[in-house]
């Protein structure tokens, strides 16, 4: 508890609001936000005016899974003090859970950029909103703008690797902006998901089972009139998860943000067309060459859900930039869970893509001229560097896949070379079989994911950095900066406007929660509007030598202007002064 000035021990009723404030800051760093709540409470009930209680209130809630009480809070805040960057930021980051506000959002963390573009958060904000609606240029852009502010930044780091890797996020089917529950479009998702899975399922099934019928039974019109039983099993289905969906003016919209949901609804609808169509060419009875019972499997096959699941994996091992996101993140690493998790499924999709090269690389040389392998053993260079640079030693499944397709490119290189010769023969063999094990341990390792419930090799891993923001401490007058402002009989304001640096005068009080309202010409106002951020000063005639300076945001309410402070400098002529 410690002691004040007497020696008196002191308790917690005699703590301040900013010490509670403190406290309530400690309390979320050390993770018990129940308890940092209580501490909040305690700040604003001793200091109602305090926008540093009440923003950590906010954060406290949001920490506790409690968004539609994070809210009001965040919006006291704001009230408050109308100019705080912290108080625009805190409420941008409850408003983009919020559906419908999310273009508030965005809006409060402009002001928030505005008010402090010499600060890293509000551009991580800005990029946070960009990526999450998969706009990943402008996130890009807003990343390397925090970035360039503070190159330590954890989150900015992160999240740029993810706008790199194009990553989507895991509802990549919503858009935050839209002013429905994601729950709903959720729900939208499952039915359409679940539909499209019953038919494939359905369909892969029946077709073997007919087939047999058919051929080994010679069943064969029976047969087919089971398959149009099937279909007509559809209808039901189809019209049961149809009611499920009920957002049917967003589906249009779900399907082209999801592009595999799209792809899982459309093969479905094209298996249900192959299959009708298999049914009508076996009564007309084809050619032998274009038998129907192997066409319909061959289709079936080809739309099946292991051959989307493979042409998935080796489309988004080529989305993004995995070598520069890597650069990027693996800095962040020791810090940020996020980071040391981002790097090792990175490295999965950088080997993904060299996996597919060589592979390609060995089917053409095999097909058109054998020595075109040599080739092969420059093809894992660009992996092997991330590799050694990110320094990623916690999956000895990934470590073993890369020194695999190390092997392999070697092997296939070396029967390149020996061409024509036994021992060319047993370098492709082995090569090839390199490459094989390689998908087998890609394999392996994404099942065992599964069944522990970790995370795995491939994108959907990949997590995005949320710290929280808006708790950092508000500027504080202390009584000898309010005494200057509330006996001076000159006051100072000094802003920007298009010319360059103007000086007025103004007229100044101070209110209860540390604002400065003013009451300046009226060109001030129309400069401010453009460019907040102004210097108001002021000389205490009491102390003839102790001036005052306060930076801060000016913001227009009714007839006044209200600053707020974000730095406060004393000093005392003729020019010593202290930041406070």
């Amino acid at each position: 508890m410690g002691t004040d000035e007497s020696g008196r021990k002191r308790t917690p009723s005699d703590r301040s609001s900013r010490e509670w404030c403190e406290e309530a800051l400690t309390r979320l760093d050390a993770g018990r936000p129940e308890s940092a709540l209580d501490a909040a409470r305690h700040a604003a009930d001793l200091d109602p005016g305090s926008e540093w209680a009440h923003r950590l209130i906010s954060l406290a809630h949001e920490r506790l899974g409690r968004d539609a009480e994070a809210l009001p809070a965040a919006e006291r805040a704001v009230e408050l003090a109308r100019g705080s960057w912290q108080a625009r930021l805190r409420l941008a980051a409850v408003l983009r859970r919020t559906p419908g506000r999310w273009a508030e959002a965005v809006e409060q963390a402009g002001l928030a950029r505005k008010f402090a573009p010499e600060q890293p958060g509000p551009e991580v904000m800005l990029g946070d909103l960009a990526l999450l609606r998969g706009e990943h240029a402008r996130a890009e852009r807003s990343y390397l703008a925090a970035l360039a502010a503070d190159p330590d930044d954890r989150q900015a780091r992160v999240n740029l690797g993810l706008a790199l890797l194009r990553w989507e996020p895991p509802r990549r089917h919503h858009d935050p902006a839209w002013p429905i529950d994601p729950r709903e479009s959720g729900r939208a998702r499952r039915a359409l998901e679940i539909w499209a899975r019953q038919v494939r399922l359905l369909l892969a099934v029946a077709t073997p089972a007919i087939a047999a019928c058919a051929l080994l039974l010679g069943r064969g019109t029976e047969a087919r009139l089971a398959g149009w039983g099937v279909l007509l099993l559809l209808v039901p289905l189809t019209l049961r998860q149809a009611r499920r969906v009920g957002l049917w003016t967003y589906v249009a919209a779900m399907l082209r943000r999801d592009p595999w949901l799209g792809v899982s609804v459309v093969s479905a609808v094209l298996s249900v067309i192959a299959f009708a169509a298999w049914l009508v060419l076996g009564a007309v009875r084809v050619p032998s060459l274009l038998d129907p019972v192997w066409a319909g499997l061959a289709g079936i096959v080809v739309l099946g859900r292991p051959a989307l699941a493979g042409v998935r994996a080796l489309a988004e091992s080529w989305r993004g930039r995995p070598l520069r996101a890597l650069a990027v993140t693996a800095p962040a690493r020791e810090s940020e869970r996020a980071a040391r998790r981002n790097v090792g499924v990175t490295l999965w999709i950088v080997l993904g893509r060299t996996w597919s090269v060589l592979m390609t690389l060995a089917a053409g040389a095999l097909a058109v001229e054998p020595r075109a392998a040599v080739a092969a053993v420059a093809v894992p260079f660009p992996m092997v560097r991330g590799y050694l640079r990110a320094r990623h030693r916690g999956d000895p499944w990934l470590a073993g896949a890369t020194w695999l397709v190390v092997a392999a490119a070697v092997a296939c290189a070396a029967g390149g070379l020996l061409a024509g010769t036994p021992g060319g023969a047993w370098a492709w063999r082995a090569g090839l079989g390199a490459l094989g094990a390689v998908a087998l341990v890609f394999a392996v390792r994404g099942l065992r994911a599964w069944w522990r419930g970790g995370p795995g090799p491939s994108r959907s891993s990949l997590l995005m950095c949320d710290l929280p923001v808006g708790a950092g401490p508000s500027v504080a007058l202390e009584p000898e900066v309010r005494q200057t402002f509330s006996y001076a009989r000159s006051i100072v304001l000094s802003y920007g406007d298009a010319l360059g640096p103007r000086v007025a005068g103004a007229v100044a009080s101070v209110t209860s929660s540390g604002e400065l309202r003013l009451i300046a010409e009226t060109a001030a106002w129309e400069a401010i509007e453009a460019d907040p951020r102004v210097a108001v000063f002021a000389t205490d005639p009491l102390q003839r030598r102790f001036w005052v300076e306060v930076r801060g945001i000016a913001r227009a309410d009714s007839d006044v202007l209200r600053v707020t402070p974000k730095e406060v400098l004393v000093g005392e002529f003729p020019g010593r002064h202290q930041r406070r």
